[in-house]
Order: structure tokens, then C-alpha cells, then sequence
């Protein structure tokens, strides 16, 4: 897991708040102070808040749990893109599909369907209709992938997500709260902390610091799944050389039961020589 220092947050302009009179006053826990109507922020909070979160996800990943990463603005979409691509992970980065969470049943059985129909797009199996209807499907396709694409994966509800501005994306943190899904968000000035379970106050409109940040928490979350991977492929190596250590044990016990039966043979003779 990456130890993110202060220099580096320093370096990523994570420090740089939002002017004086946009401040949100549940945010001065971690303003250091103003200046030049800038409120700079504390990095020393920030550099707890980033490795309090980097523990949760690790541990979070090597139980085998999913999480969402929701980054929709336009300067963290590519950020939270590459970085969730890179680890593995689900992410929303074109627009929050309302309901997500709150209503994974039907969500779930759009993403079905979008994986169905592009499994038929690929087989062939869209041949049979007219060209008209094949473009036409083709066209309905492309406009779910726009929002849906990188959620395809998602068998399950994820069990936590890591929100780039969490004032942008409320709607989100909205719906995981209801559900009392843990929420890592990156939360600058103007926003209000209260609702986010591992909070890491930070500039959320840099790209240098949202990279920094989003980036280390991807990595942290495929070291866990990677570290479950090594643990369950040593169990089930373990598992089968124990079966092969019994598998050996067995043809020992059947050779042994011919012996005993040749014992037993004469035993009888010697009895029925004394009946006589």
C-alpha cells in the first residue's frame, strides 16, 4: 500500500480550498487557514484522512467486496476512469444513474440486458433481423454503454464507493447512506463532511490532486484483491495436496486386509482339529 506523503500532496496542490465566502462551516475542522481569501487546507488532516481510507479499501478488497468509483465531473472522468480500469473496479463516470443502489434490482437487470445484447451483437445472432432494425439496436446499445459501461461487471451492490466531490455527486452519497453503504470521498471547502464515513479533505477540482488521491486509493484496492487471489490459491493448493496425502493413505489400508484374512485361515484349521 502506497504511503502518500506531505510533500506529495503538497506538490498536487491538495491544500488549495475554495475562496473564504464559499466555505461550508462543517469544513473548518480541516482549514489551517486563509490566504488572500483562499482557505488552505490542512494537510496533515489529509494525509489521515487518505491513509485511514487506503486501510479501509485494502481490507475492503481482500474480504472479496466490490466498490463503485463516481468521479462525473469533467475534470476527474478520465482520472477515475483509467484508475478503476487499472484496479479492477466498477466506476460511474458520465452521469449518477438514478437509483443505483436504491434500486439495484432494476438496474441490475438493465446491465443484464446490456450484456446480453451485446453478447448477440458478437455471436451474430442480430442477423436474422433487418439491417434498419440491426442500426437501430445498435444505436439503443451505444447510448446505454455511455452510461453503463463501466458497471457491467456488477453482479452485486457494491459494498462501498470512493466519490470524487461530494457535493456534485450528493445524489450518490444520498442513496449509500440510505443504505448504509460506507462512502470515501475527496471533500473540499464548500462541502459538508458530516455525511461521509472516511473523509479526505482535499482539492477536488485539480487533476494533479484528484490523481494523486484516486489513484492511491485504486492501487490500495488491487493490492487487497490481489492479496485474496495468492490466499485462496494457496488454500486450494493446500486442500490438494491433502487430498493427494489421503489418496496415498488409502491403497496402504486395502493392501493390508489380505494379510489379516490369510491369518485368520489357519486359526480356523487349528479349531477344527480340536473338534475332532
Amino acid at each position: 500500500m502506497q504511503d502518500i506523503t506531505l510533500e506529495q500532496l503538497l506538490e498536487a496542490g491538495c491544500h488549495f480550498g475554495h475562496k473564504a465566502e464559499r466555505w461550508h462551516p462543517k469544513a473548518a475542522e480541516f482549514i489551517w487557514q486563509e490566504k488572500d481569501g483562499i482557505h488552505i487546507i490542512d494537510l496533515a488532516k489529509t494525509k489521515a484522512g487518505l491513509d485511514a481510507a487506503l486501510a479501509f479499501i485494502s481490507e475492503l478488497a481482500g474480504n472479496g467486496s466490490t466498490a463503485l468509483f463516481v468521479g462525473t465531473k469533467r475534470q476527474a472522468r478520465g482520472v477515475v476512469r483509467e484508475a478503476a480500469i487499472k484496479a479492477g473496479a466498477s466506476y460511474l463516470t458520465q452521469r449518477w444513474i438514478g437509483g443505483f443502489m436504491t434500486n439495484w434490482e432494476g438496474v441490475h437487470k438493465n446491465i443484464q440486458k446490456i450484456n446480453k445484447m451485446m453478447t448477440d451483437q458478437a455471436s451474430g445472432a442480430w442477423k436474422k433481423f433487418p439491417k434498419h432494425e440491426q442500426t437501430k439496436m445498435g444505436r439503443y446499445l451505444s447510448r446505454l454503454n455511455v452510461d453503463y459501461e463501466g458497471v457491467l461487471m456488477l453482479n452485486e451492490l457494491p459494498k462501498a464507493i470512493v466519490v470524487v466531490d461530494v457535493r456534485k455527486e450528493q445524489s450518490a452519497v444520498r442513496e449509500a447512506q440510505r443504505l448504509n453503504i460506507p462512502v470515501i470521498g475527496i471533500v473540499d471547502t464548500n462541502a459538508n463532511p458530516s455525511d461521509i464515513t472516511y473523509v479526505i479533505p482535499a482539492n477536488d477540482d485539480a487533476v494533479g490532486s484528484v490523481q494523486l488521491i484516486i489513484s492511491a486509493i485504486a492501487e490500495a484496492y488491487r493490492e487487497g484483491h490481489e492479496k485474496l487471489e495468492k490466499e485462496t490459491a494457496k488454500a486450494a493448493k493446500a486442500e490438494e495436496a491433502k487430498k493427494a496425502a489421503q489418496e496415498k493413505k488409502e491403497p496402504a489400508k486395502e493392501e493390508a486386509k489380505p494379510e489379516v484374512a490369510a491369518q485368520e485361515k489357519p486359526v480356523k484349521k487349528e479349531a477344527a482339529k480340536k473338534t475332532e
